[in-house]
Order: structure tokens, then sequence, then C-alpha cells
């Protein structure tokens, strides 16, 4: 599937012109043999770690390949090899999860598993705050249809509280928008706490995830009893754009093949590989799409083809579009003369917005 995308090594480039040399040669000298152990250490982890062997075998043969024809060999900046293999990985793979990072300063490798030290808790936890835990606004528009604008979906441990309180404060809204743009991805385990709030007490099965390294497989199901009021009810949009990707495409994947929810916007990113960081070295690491998602009604996922739309609009026109999709289906099902004239004020207010976006757009 072709992507119109910069790939890292092209965007490195870019940067590296545009400063001066001394400032680039502080990204990271490298020699030809931290060059040659970085390589190989990348490819040792991919092929224990990697969702599909065969996938890692392949991406191994052509960067031995490559090596061989001596293709990174005047390679002698960390971040020029760091974006040049994610580049000739994901020419194998197609996997916009996989990247090979690199830090010039030295971090020592410490296994997988280790838990983080307290210092680093409160640090995360603290850099999570600052960004209020992806909940960047939440808002009851016109004809009572909730809108809530969410950047990312953190750790459940560090960001239940807000994501309760603003799932509560959408409780009575008899519609929700749940803006997902901006949303790059996070932890199954958030897309599963909002969902909750989505579904009745009965348990619903959302997604699976299996993983390679333990060949386990999880379940993630709704829960019953997430604090405050469920909203079951509500008519739901998820907003998305080609932004929209990993734990953020599993929220809009989910709803979609459950039909709970209208999807509006662009075709999203097409990441469906969940996994994690693993160092090579004090300098280089790979993060490795260790695992995949597997939706129980589908029995696939949306890994390189993304989630499509149910209504195909430009990003920019998303929010209009499935506000007014909304209170138009409302308007169809209202009685109360009331409320009908609620809805119709609603309504214009909506397209006079959206005709000034339309004008600002074309400008």
């Amino acid at each position: 599937m072709s992507r119109s995308f910069r790939s890292p090594l092209a965007a490195l480039l870019v940067f590296l012109s545009t400063v001066p040399a001394a400032h680039a040669q502080s990204a990271g000298v490298i020699s030809a043999t931290e060059r040659d152990a970085a390589i190989d250490g990348v490819l040792t982890i991919l092929l224990k770690n990697y969702v599909f062997p065969e996938k890692a075998e392949a991406m191994e043969e052509a960067v031995r390949e490559r090596a061989e024809r001596g293709e990174y060999d005047e390679i002698t900046n960390g971040q020029v090899l760091a974006a040049r293999l994610t580049d000739d990985l994901r020419v194998i793979c197609e996997d916009l999860h996989l990247r090979v990072l690199y830090t010039a300063e030295a971090r020592p490798p410490r296994p997988p598993a280790t838990a983080p030290t307290p210092e680093e808790r409160e640090a995360r936890r603290a850099a999570n705050a600052r960004r209020n835990f992806g909940f960047v606004r939440v808002e009851r528009l016109p004809g009572n249809v909730g809108y809530l604008r969410l950047d990312g979906f953190v750790d459940v441990e560090l960001g239940r509280e807000t994501a309760s309180a603003a799932m509560n404060f959408l409780a009575h809204c008899d519609a929700i928008l749940v803006d997902l743009r901006h949303n790059g991805g996070g932890s199954p385990e958030m897309v599963q706490w909002i969902t909750s709030y989505l579904f009745d007490e009965e348990p619903v099965h959302l997604n699976s995830l299996y993983f390679r390294p333990a060949d386990e497989t999880t379940e993630y199901w709704t829960n019953p009893d997430v604090p405050g009021t469920k909203n079951p009810d509500a008519l739901v949009y998820v907003l998305t754009s080609g932004r929209t990707f990993s734990a953020a495409e599993e929220f809009t994947y989910n709803l979609k093949c459950l039909e709970r929810a209208v999807i509006c916007g662009e075709t999203t990113g097409g990441g469906a590989h969940p996994g994690g960081t693993r160092q090579v070295d004090d300098h280089f690491a790979v993060w490795v799409p260790s695992g995949r998602a597997i939706n129980p009604i589908s029995g696939t996922n949306w890994e390189g083809t993304g989630v499509a739309p149910d209504l195909d609009v430009p990003a920019w026109e998303a929010y209009h579009a499935a506000w007014l999709d909304a209170l138009e289906r409302l308007r169809d099902g209202a009685t109360d003369p009331d409320r009908r004239q609620e809805l119709l004020e609603a309504t214009r207010t909506a397209n006079r917005e959206l005709a000034d976006l339309e004008v600002e757009h074309e400008g």
C-alpha cells in the first residue's frame, strides 16, 4: 500500500542540511565498528521479537545484503544510520510502528522487564499531568451533543481519574463526538476504560492482542464497574485523520466492528502492531512491534489499511460533519416540539460555523 509520508532518513537529511556542520557532528559520530555492532544488534532483536518471524528473517536477509554491498559503509552519524535502517526495514515489513532510535547521550541498556524507579515514575506522571493525560477539551455543544478531544491514550494507572471525569461530564449527552484526529495511540487499557462508558454493564469483547515473545493472547472486555454514569444510548462519532494511529485506531476499529459508532473523517494511519522499545547498546535502540491485534468480530485488524470512515470528509471538516449528522439523527427521532426547535437552532449554528470554516480553509 503506497503512502505519502516522508521517510525518517529523508526528514533527517533535510534537517542536517540546514544546520552547521559542527552542530550536525554533535548529533553523534560513530565508528565503523559501532555501526556494524548496531546493525547486528538491531537484527538480533528483531529475529527474537518481531511479531512475524518470517518477516524478521526477510528483514535480516535484506539488510545483510545491503551491508555486503557496502551501502552502510559511508555512514558515520548515529542518527543517519538509525533513519536509514528504519527505511530499509520498513521496505520489507511495511510496518510504520517499527523504528530504529539513536541518542547521542549514553543510556546503558537494562532488561525490558525492569521496573522504573520511583523517580522515573514520578517524572513520567508529572509529564503526563502537564498534558492533562491527553485530554485536551471536553464540552457540551448546542443540541446536547458532547465533544471530547483526546490526543493520546496514556496508561490507565496515570489517567484513570481524568478519563472518568471527562466521560461523566458527557454522561447525559444524546450524542458524543470523540475527536482522535491528533491521536497517535497509547495504552490499550485506556482504550478499554474509556470504551466501557459507552456500553451497559454486560461485558463486551472489544479486542485481543497476541504477543510473540510470550506466545500469549490477552483479551480486552468492557468494564462493568467504571465509576460514575455510563451512556450506552448516546449516538457516538469518532473523528479521524491520517494521523490517527495505533491505539487510537483500535478504539475506532473496535467501535466500528461493534456498530457502536459512526466514523467521520479520513482513513487512519494503519498501525495495528503493539510493542515497545528494546535497547541495542548505550546509544541505539529499536521499537519492535512484537504483537498484533485480533478483532473478535473481523478476526483481523487494520494493519496497513487503516480504518475507513463511514462519513468520508477531510479531517478539517470532520467535527462539523459529525455534529450536523448527529443533530439530524436526533431531530428525526425527536417528538417534543421544544426539543425539535432546540435541535434546529443548533443545526443553524453548526452550519454557520462550517460556512465560516470553509471560507477560512479556501483562503
